[in-house]
């Protein structure tokens, strides 16, 4: 192909250029405009909100007391009544501890017994006969005070041999370890058959009511109150959604370990989880001004959040936002918004 030749079809190629973006341009003048929304129809005003800042902490389930069931006598282990977990109520038999001795001791004692009162009956007799002939004037008073007195120490063996055995009797029935206060068995540190000392403890109880402990950072003390809300989460072992449920702080201890602050804190619904299980806790660190708006002024298009700002006289422009952790402002559900919009902005719904 010449070189005239080609120009001439550049020309050619440069006009219809030009007339497609003419006719482009007119069909576009011709479309109607869209009608701009004006920012009081349905629209929503950003403005600040105080919020409390609530903190993600680990909290452990703690029971509010644990007491030892310890044995009273020496002796041996004959019988365990119960095992770790086992659900005991105040004053149930946790254990039963014998020793030989006592049914040595106690044989001893009835031995003494029979003999003291064979006394007592021998003396008793002895001076009803000798009271017979003193009333005859046959013995003197002297002889008569004798046998007063003889009968009196008879008797007083007597009663001392009834009271070590109700001593006896005692210790064998303190050989039942009991539990003082209902809850649950956390460690039984004994087997049967084992030997223990008055005091050792056969079992350890954690009483039926258990407390969150919350190890809290150095720098939320200044914060955390008695009386403040705690919100739990759902609880991780369990197979079924729950919901999650609120308490309060009881106790803030006011020495720190490790860098942390030590809380207690009331939750209903404590009474099935495991000592020691942790669970995900939010605590209230503060307050701060965030932006809320509600969730159906936003939406979604590849992967990004967008709002639609009002403009007067124009059609809202859309704008991407950086949303943040869902909050409840007044009873209704909001959305904390992060960047992309300033106070006093307009929304309206997409």
């Amino acid at each position: 192909m010449s070189r005239g030749q080609s120009g001439a079809m550049t020309r050619y190629f440069d006009h219809h250029r030009i007339f497609a973006a003419v006719a482009i341009g007119l069909l576009i003048l011709a479309l109607p405009a869209a009608p701009a929304q004006a920012a009081g129809e349905g629209g929503f005003t950003v403005a600040r909100v105080s919020v409390s800042d609530d903190k993600s902490v680990f909290a452990s389930v703690r029971s509010a007391d644990t007491v030892p069931a310890r044995a009273r006598i020496a002796g041996t282990i004959v019988e365990l009544k119960v095992d770790e977990g086992s659900a005991v109520s105040a004053g149930a038999v946790v254990a039963l501890v014998a020793d030989e001795k006592l049914a040595l001791r106690a044989e001893a004692i009835d031995a003494q017994i029979a003999a003291a009162t064979s006394e007592v009956e021998n003396a008793r007799a002895e001076r009803e006969r000798a009271s017979a002939l003193f009333e005859r004037g046959t013995i003197s008073k002297a002889r008569m005070d004798q046998l007063d007195t003889a009968l009196s120490v008879a008797e007083n063996r007597l009663r001392a041999a009834q009271a070590e055995r109700q001593v006896i009797s005692q210790q064998v029935t303190e050989g039942a370890v009991l539990a003082p206060q209902a809850g649950r068995v956390l460690t039984v540190p004994v087997s049967r058959g084992a030997v223990v000392l008055p005091g050792e403890p056969v079992a350890v109880i954690a009483i039926d009511r258990y407390i969150l402990r919350l190890e809290l950072p150095e720098r939320h003390a200044r914060f955390i109150r008695e009386g403040d809300t705690v919100r739990i989460g759902a609880r991780a072992l369990s197979a079924v959604p729950q919901a999650s449920t609120t308490g309060h702080i009881t106790k803030v201890y006011p020495q720190l370990e490790s860098g942390r602050v030590l809380a207690d804190a009331e939750v209903q619904g404590l009474g099935d989880y495991f000592v020691g299980e942790r669970v995900q806790a939010w605590i209230s660190a503060g307050s701060r001004e965030v932006l809320l708006i509600p969730p159906d002024y936003t939406f979604r298009r590849f992967g990004l959040h967008y709002v639609r700002l009002a403009r007067d006289g124009t059609a809202p422009l859309e704008v991407v936002v950086e949303l943040g952790q869902q909050r409840e402002n007044d009873g209704q559900a909001m959305v904390e918004v992060l960047s992309g919009l300033a106070e006093g902005d307009r929304l309206v719904r997409p």
